[in-house]
């Protein structure tokens, strides 16, 4: 039966929100297909604001690969702002796509992608709005299957009561599977309903359903142990690697948005993982290995996405895009085929050992030139051996002179703070790096007129990394060294008016921390804030420390664990921590060790990049199948004639 569009009654409510737009749906490249014609249907989520989720790259390539398939149906959704959901729930209008508002509930599959923890609420905002019970264990067979991915996945224990699986890792495959099970399930009769499609998503190995899996905790509050609790449930999950990226080219149709959104550009993933080894970096971690784009495949994804959406910028997308071995001929290559059109080129932020004026150069031919942006993530060259960051201030300031000297004015730096072993004096020391910079630009420029922003972040322990073990700074401490630091910078006149300072306080931290690292017992904690009226986290006008410390309090009053336990206290080597039972590859050993040379009282033991030594064991290749796929090819961009 077809399921009926709920617009009509969402068209009546639009002039009373405010930037109703973004619930009209009909992008160019969105796609509609027929409900009747599609086997499997999925939801497919990101839980944030449609000006946050509409160009998130993960949840466009899952639609066009599911919407590839013919009995496959895949339609968006995203969080609605709260004067939206207070008229929904008045008017009884169910969370819904915008691709054909069709009635989340209606779909078979529900899958929610979270690049951070703090979407959470949204994810139970969503839920609820849909008419799907909170807990997994009190939905049936008209509900849909609850699948989270993204990179907080990797620890999807404080939602375990709230999700019936979670992916692990790349999502082109693992979708497929999924719509394969399921499409079998239903062509079978749904032989022993939703516990035996759960039981079936299970069996892969690669699918994580946490209700086939028992926690035991200690007197203490530490987890005893993690269980399956079924026969034929495997002990460990694995992750899905995808391997030769030039097989998926997506998304090959970028969807271009209607209302403003965080960027406007059509993107392209050069490669994907990292093997730097920055320890407190998760993303780089739990992606490895290094698998790059050819060039080859690289040029006709950027001719084809221009050619489909209109886009004047193209941004080069990975977690260290310079890294790329042809990074220098994808860019001259791109600059000269698009050179005297109004199509610029863009890196994300750049390593600081990365970068080099030709390349910038390059990436500026066609735009204007604005700031650059480097992480040396610590203050000091001690904190950057911690963390693995291979870089100096020599270095830093080698770039930045470079930089200024080639014409720039503007640059901005990234550090982090509350990081292992970390001292007032390592934050403040941030004051005197940017003083210098703004020194070198002044004296390599001739001019004044020299800019540096400094942002800091702060720092939170992540699953899958060395730094799991970490005990994190608390807030009146991180607010403190920021103060320091603010007035360091603000102390010589000389410098002050030309160094802006960019930091957030650090409670939002500590909730990211308790839903980083926590297990089971953390999602009774998210369903309290949810119920007290939590939602979007991650907006600062938004977020309420008080309200989850509250609810926290609330809930956990009874056991032998609170926040601070969470999230201040440092782990134990033998201790279980709530994600062992999920493979991202990376040896506990390895990581344990990398954790020990980063804490070193010596100072810390740094680590090369594997792509360029010998294999360090991180145990990610011989566990995953996979190997490092790096150039060069001896290809070449695409011999397309120059546009223009």
């Amino acid at each position: 039966m077809p399921v009926a569009s709920v617009f009509p009654q969402l068209e009546q409510l639009l002039t009373r929100v405010q930037k109703p737009v973004q619930y009209v749906g009909g992008e160019l490249n969105a796609q509609v297909k027929d409900w009747d014609a599609a086997t499997v249907r999925w939801a497919l989520m990101y839980p944030d604001a449609y000006e946050v989720g509409l160009p998130n790259q993960g949840l466009q390539i899952l639609y066009e690969v599911l919407n590839e398939q013919p009995d496959v149906l895949a339609e968006r959704t995203y969080s609605v702002w709260p004067d939206l959901e207070a008229l929904m729930r008045e008017h009884a209008v169910p969370q819904f796509t915008v691709d054909a508002h069709r009635p989340v509930g209606a779909f078979d599959l529900f899958g929610i992608s979270f690049a951070t923890e703090l979407g959470y609420t949204n994810m139970l905002a969503a839920l609820d709005l849909a008419g799907i019970p909170l807990s997994a264990a009190d939905r049936d067979e008209s509900h849909p299957v609850v699948v989270a991915g993204g990179h907080a996945a990797f620890n999807p224990e404080p939602i375990a009561e709230f999700i019936d699986a979670a992916v692990l890792g790349d999502g082109e495959e693992a979708v497929l599977l999924i719509s394969a099970i399921v499409r079998d399930w239903k062509a079978e009769g749904r032989p022993g309903g939703r516990e035996e499609l759960l039981f079936r998503l299970a069996q892969t190995g690669n699918l994580y359903v946490p209700r086939f899996y028992d926690v035991d905790y200690l007197p203490d509050g530490r987890i005893q142990r993690v269980v399956p609790n079924r026969s034929g449930v495997p002990w460990r999950v694995s992750k899905h690697t995808v391997m030769d990226l030039d097989s998926w080219p997506y998304p090959k149709q970028p969807l271009v948005p209607l209302a403003e959104t965080v960027h406007e550009r059509m993107s392209v993933e050069v490669f994907r993982g990292c093997t730097r080894g920055c320890r407190f970096c998760q993303a780089g971690m739990i992606t490895r290995p290094v698998r790059e784009r050819s060039i080859t495949t690289i040029g006709e994804m950027v001719d084809a996405g221009l050619k489909a959406t209109g886009f004047q910028e193209v941004g080069l997308l990975s977690l260290s895009s310079a890294d790329h071995t042809e990074i220098a001929e994808v860019t001259k290559g791109l600059a000269d085929r698009y050179e005297g059109t109004n199509t610029s080129l863009s890196l994300p932020s750049t390593r600081v050992d990365a970068f080099n004026i030709d390349l910038a150069n390059e990436l500026t031919r066609n735009g204007r030139r604005s700031g650059l942006t480097f992480a040396p993530e610590g203050g000091t060259d001690r904190m950057r051996q911690v963390i693995n960051k291979m870089v100096t201030e020599d270095d830093l300031i080698a770039t930045v002179a470079a930089a200024y000297g080639a014409g720039w004015r503007q640059v901005k730096l990234y550090f982090m703070c509350g990081l292992p072993t970390e001292t007032d004096e390592d934050v403040v020391a941030i004051a005197r790096v940017a003083k210098r910079v703004i020194e070198t630009g002044r004296q390599v420029s001739g001019t004044r007129d020299i800019r540096c922003t400094v942002s800091i972040g702060g720092f939170v322990p992540k699953p899958h990394t060395p730094f799991q073990w970490a005990g994190q700074l608390d807030h009146e401490t991180t607010d403190a060294r920021l103060l320091k630091l603010r007035d360091a910078i603000r102390a010589d006149r000389n410098y002050a008016k030309a160094i802006g300072f960019r930091y957030h306080d650090g409670k939002p931290g500590i909730v990211e921390g308790l839903l980083s690292r926590g297990d089971r017992r953390v999602g009774a904690v998210i369903r309290r804030v949810y119920e007290l009226g939590g939602r979007f986290d991650g907006w600062s006008e938004h977020f309420s420390y008080d309200r989850w410390m509250g609810a926290a309090a609330e809930v956990l009053a009874d056991g032998p664990v609170d926040v601070d336990w969470f999230t201040l206290r440092e782990r134990e080597q033998l201790e279980v921590l709530p994600w062992d039972h999920l493979d991202s590859g990376l040896d506990k050993e390895w990581l344990w060790q990398d954790w020990q040379d980063a804490i070193d009282p010596d100072g810390g033991v740094e680590v090369d990049d594997c792509r360029w030594n010998p294999c360090f064991d991180c145990g990610v290749c011989p566990q995953m199948g996979t190997e490092i796929q790096v150039g060069p090819t001896g290809q070449k961009l695409l011999p397309l004639t120059v546009v223009g």
